[in-house]
Formats: C-alpha cells, sequence, structure tokens
C-alpha cells in the first residue's frame, strides 16, 4: 500500500527507473506522503490541507515528466501529462483549460472500471462459459420449466386437457429436460478440453447508433460538461444484430457483456470522481512557453490569458463533468519547464503564487548516461536484449562499450542541440540498426558490443556534425 510507504521508500521506488535527479524525488515523494497524511487528519483540518503545487526547471530529457509518471503509477493515481501550449486564453481558438480536469476524470473512470472489471471476471467468465454452452448445445434453459404442462396443452389447441393428458405432458418435457442435460453437459466437457475452439458460432452482440456520433462528442459538448452519447442514448436505443465468431473469440465477447452486467456505472463514476479530487496528479508541461508578459500582436497575444485561464484550475474550482462536478482543490499539479529564454518570475504572480515548491534538475553527465543504460529496470540495454533474444540474438554489452555509447551521446549533445537523455535512444537505434534488419535471417547467434563495435557503427554520427544535427 502506497500509505505505508515513507518518502525515502518513495525516493527508493523512483530509483529504479530515474537516476540522479535527487531533489525532484524528494520532493514529490513528500507531497505524495503528505497525501497520505492529509487522510488521516480530523475532518474539520481536512479540507483546509491543500496540495503543495511543484514547478520543476530543467533542460529537456533529465526525467521531468518520467518522475510525475512514476509517481502517478506509485500512488495508482489518475494522472494526465498536457503542454500548456496546447490551450490558448477564452476567445482565441484551441482548447479551454478546464479540458484538463474532464480528460482526467476520463481516465480516473476507465483505471475505476478496469479494477470493477477485473473483480467481477471469474464470475463473467462463468456466465460466458454457460452460454457458450447453450449456443453450441443449442438448448438454452427450457422456456417453458416456469409454466405449467397444460399450458401448452392448451396453446395446441385443447381447451380441457384430461389429467392423464397433464401427465403425459409433465413426463415428456422432464425426458427433455434430461436429455438437454446430458448434451449441454457433453458439450461442456468438449468446450473444456479445448476441441471447440476455433469452431464458428453466432452470438448476439449491441450495435448502438450513438457510435457513430462519437465522433462530435470529443469538442462538442463533452467540452461543457455533458456527455453526448448518454443524451442520444435514449434518442437512439441499442439494437441487437448477431456476429459470426469463432468459440474463442466469443467467449472474450460475452465474458465482457456479462462483466458490464455486473458492475454498476453510477458507482464507479462517483468513485472516480473521488479518487480524481482525492488523488489526481497532473503535470503540466512547457508552462516556460506561455511565461511571459503580453505582446501586442502575433501568436503571443495570449500567453498571460492562459496563465490566467490556468490559474483557477491550479487554485481550485470545480469543473462540471459528464460524470458530475469535480473539485480541483486537492488535485496535485506539478508544472515544469526549461526555462532557458523565460524565467519563473516572468509568470504572472498569482500563478507564480500556487506553484510554492520549486526544484531545479540537474543536466545529465556522461557518467548519468551510462547508469541510465544499465541501471534502470526498464533501462535501454535490457529492452534491446530482450526483443533481440526473440529472433535467437544473444546481445552482451561490455562495460566498455557502455561506457562508449554514453560518452558519444554527451559529445553529440554538447555539439549540437543538449537533449538529454532521448539522445540515448537515439544512438541505441542507430547502433543497432543493422542487427535490428538482420536478425531474422541470420539465426541464432551472440553478438558482443564492445567499444570497437560502437565506434565502428556511430562514427559517421560524430565525424559528421550536419548529420548529427538532424538527429534527435
Amino acid at each position: 500500500m502506497i500509505d505505508d510507504l515513507t518518502p525515502r521508500e518513495i525516493v527508493e521506488q523512483l530509483d529504479k527507473y530515474i537516476i540522479g535527479q535527487d531533489k525532484a524525488k524528494r520532493s514529490v515523494a513528500i507531497a505524495l506522503r503528505n497525501r497520505s497524511r492529509r487522510r488521516l487528519v480530523d475532518d474539520d483540518l481536512r479540507d483546509e490541507i491543500i496540495p503543495k503545487n511543484i514547478l520543476m526547471i530543467g533542460p529537456t530529457g533529465v526525467g521531468k515528466t518520467e518522475i510525475a509518471r512514476r509517481l502517478a503509477n506509485l500512488a495508482n493515481a489518475p494522472f494526465i501529462k498536457v503542454e500548456a501550449t496546447k490551450f490558448t486564453e477564452v476567445g482565441y481558438v484551441g482548447r479551454d483549460v478546464e479540458a484538463i480536469i474532464r480528460d482526467l476524470v476520463d481516465i480516473g473512470y476507465r483505471m475505476v472500471e478496469e479494477e470493477a472489471l477485473a473483480e467481477v471476471e471469474p464470475e463473467a467468465q462463468r456466465r460466458a462459459e454457460e452460454r457458450l454452452v447453450d449456443i453450441l448445445a443449442g438448448v438454452g434453459p427450457e422456456a417453458g420449466d416456469s409454466r405449467p404442462p397444460w399450458a401448452d396443452l392448451i396453446a395446441g389447441g385443447k381447451s380441457s386437457p384430461s389429467p392423464e393428458q397433464v401427465e403425459a405432458e409433465s413426463q415428456r418435457r422432464e425426458q427433455q429436460a434430461e436429455q438437454n442435460q446430458r448434451i449441454r453437459q457433453f458439450t461442456r466437457q468438449r468446450l473444456e478440453t479445448g476441441e471447440l475452439e476455433e469452431q464458428e458460432i453466432e452470438i448476439e452482440v449491441e450495435e448502438s447508433s450513438v457510435q457513430s456520433m462519437q465522433i462530435f462528442s470529443s469538442a462538442g459538448l463533452e467540452e461543457m460538461g455533458f456527455d453526448m452519447q448518454q443524451m442520444l442514448g435514449n434518442m437512439f436505443p441499442s439494437r441487437k444484430t448477431t456476429k459470426r465468431t469463432t468459440v474463442a473469440e466469443a467467449r472474450r465477447i460475452l465474458a465482457y457483456q456479462e462483466a458490464e452486467k455486473l458492475i454498476d456505472s453510477a458507482e464507479i463514476a462517483r468513485e472516480a470522481v473521488e479518487r480524481v479530487e482525492e488523488g489526481g496528479i497532473v503535470f503540466l508541461d512547457e508552462l516556460d512557453k506561455v511565461a511571459g508578459r503580453e505582446s501586442t500582436h502575433g501568436p503571443d497575444v495570449s500567453r498571460e490569458g492562459v496563465q490566467r485561464d490556468i490559474l483557477p484550475i491550479v487554485e481550485g474550482c470545480t469543473v462540471m463533468t459528464k460524470y458530475g462536478p469535480v473539485n480541483s482543490n486537492h488535485i496535485l499539479f506539478i508544472a515544469a519547464g526549461a526555462f532557458h529564454i523565460s524565467k519563473p518570475s516572468d509568470l504572472i504572480p498569482e500563478l507564480q503564487g500556487r506553484l510554492p515548491l520549486r526544484v531545479e534538475l540537474d543536466s545529465l553527465t556522461e557518467e548519468d548516461f551510462k547508469r541510465i543504460l544499465v541501471e534502470p529496470q526498464n533501462c535501454l540495454v535490457k529492452q534491446y536484449t530482450a526483443m533481440l533474444a526473440t529472433e535467437g540474438v544473444q546481445l552482451e554489452f561490455t562495460a566498455e562499450g557502455i561506457a562508449e555509447v554514453a560518452h558519444l551521446a554527451q559529445q553529440v549533445n554538447e555539439a549540437t542541440e543538449n537533449i538529454g537523455a532521448r539522445r540515448l535512444y537515439t544512438l541505441m537505434e542507430r547502433l543497432l540498426e543493422e542487427l535490428s534488419f538482420e536478425a531474422a535471417g541470420i539465426g541464432e547467434q551472440k553478438v558482443t558490443i564492445d567499444a570497437g563495435y560502437v565506434h565502428d557503427q556511430l562514427k559517421d554520427i560524430v565525424e559528421d556534425q550536419d548529420l548529427s544535427r538532424y538527429m534527435l
């Protein structure tokens, strides 16, 4: 449980994926721990405790986004990354800043829904299996089981059936039920052994006319907090159609249909809103691009307006969404920017005051690059080794080879644009380009990536500065 993790333990978890940047890790760890502390405070004071939003200052590619994303994963919290440059002042063409909260609630809803679906999955699978047995056996639950035996006789034209006729009809129905049960049992056995997985069957699926309206919903009424699909759903009710598919695919479709019947959408929406309000994290990137005062013309005209529109969201306000009103008072905002042209003091004072904690992230060194290549749990060396192993190619990186890649990354960053650790993605892809292209045809073999191999594959990039300028 995240509530059991101390700030030191949170930093240790972040260390598994992010190299360096200890000051930033400490700040976000304390912010996350304060959420756990707030939940234990008395009710009368709890609402008064607001999150201390963070402004990360540092060049691109040093881990700002990754810290926020990993923090959200650790807390199992709704998380959204947005660029401030996508939003414009009200009255200009562009997205409304309140869309940040609406998108965050959509993410929260999907998170809660996935958890609810996983919880009912065993029962949904059982029900789907029963429906498959009915379809394959062609003998679903007896429609007449709840009707008295004389009902079928009367429906067949006998106005006053005799007791003997009623008894005979009752026996017939019992024999039919026993026969159907044997058929179902045999069908279930074949299903369990996997004999029928590729057999094609027809199943009923819902086909809603509202689906054709989805294209209008993202930029239409939902921008004002209305659920267009729900509104139109009453006008265009779902209709059922048949679909021919294999048993294996039908099981997945039927299980999802049954799972949807077992979960409560209203309860999911309520929990999603609560989770967003109490634990949501918004990573607001490129804030430096909207810093600065008004100019009289050109694309910068709405910079300060964007800041003023962002201000109430960060400060705390209520936003209408299709799942109900959402209060942003306790959502944690982590803003970030390089601030190599503008500076934090160029932001409007009110917004500066809503980002009280500021941490500067360090530029990455050659030693950092070496650690990034091999230490994180998802490091590039592990990724490429695992991918090429699927084709029988066993990669072995020597310490000298890793050091040479790190040295070249630092060299290219210094000679061109410094894009931080993202340079490693480009160099590693170029380093293994030929091997990745030929892997399927060279069969099983072991390839050692040493300093000589790295130099041979990447020397053109370092020597040709004009070429390296076109590389990310």
